[in-house]
């Protein structure tokens, strides 16, 4: 099946990166369903090391102040929830219940550098997941780096093992004419073939 234009539109022709957003409250429900979608998504083995915490209260918010770059203050002080997508370093204690096919949790055990990429690279493809499936769903995302992630990792994740990734400021679209699309790199820049 082929997803008509709307969709298309939804998900990427008309999808910015939002700075602001209205006051309407994203709910535990909207996130529930919004994490449902995005688990479904492909990871190498099925690991799913992706972890997620939404900050949204207001003593949250100002633990998570300190944390945030100048540019990045504002806004996420704004949002109605921010997204700390982070990743569990130790994910392949999962595996024997995530694929139960196979004992591939020795891969990891043995390998500490090959687990630290596997779980960082899976974990950023489950934050676009998460991202898209918010979309889908009529959220607008504002996903950025600009953080002192040794900080959050502190102040939030210390009694995990989770390690941050990235933030996505969550919320419903405001009502507002945003910027036009930065420029892309056309395919023959991008894409070579072997």
């Amino acid at each position: 099946m082929v997803l008509d234009d709307a969709a298309l539109d939804t998900l990427f022709r008309n999808a910015r990166t939002h700075d602001a957003f209205a006051e309407t409250p994203v709910t535990d429900g909207t996130l529930r369903a919004i994490y449902e979608l995005a688990k479904l998504g492909p990871t190498s083995g099925n690991c799913t090391p992706a972890r997620f915490l939404a900050i949204r209260s207001a003593e949250g918010k100002e633990k998570l102040r300190p944390c945030l770059s100048a540019g990045n203050m504002d806004k996420t002080m704004a949002a109605p929830v921010t997204i700390v997508v982070a990743y569990d370093p130790f994910f392949y204690n999962k595996l024997a219940e995530l694929y139960p096919g196979a004992d591939i949790k020795g891969w990891y055990t043995g390998n500490p550098d090959l687990a630290e990429e596997t779980a960082n690279r899976n974990a950023t493809l489950q934050g676009a997941y998460f991202l898209l499936a918010a979309r889908a769903l009529g959220l607008a995302c504002g996903p950025m780096s600009g953080f002192d992630r040794p900080r959050l990792d502190r102040a939030f994740l210390s009694a995990t093992a989770w390690k941050s990734n990235f933030l996505i400021n969550l919320g419903y679209p405001k009502d507002e004419e945003l910027p036009p699309r930065l420029p892309r790199l056309d395919f023959d820049q991008a894409v070579n073939f072997a």
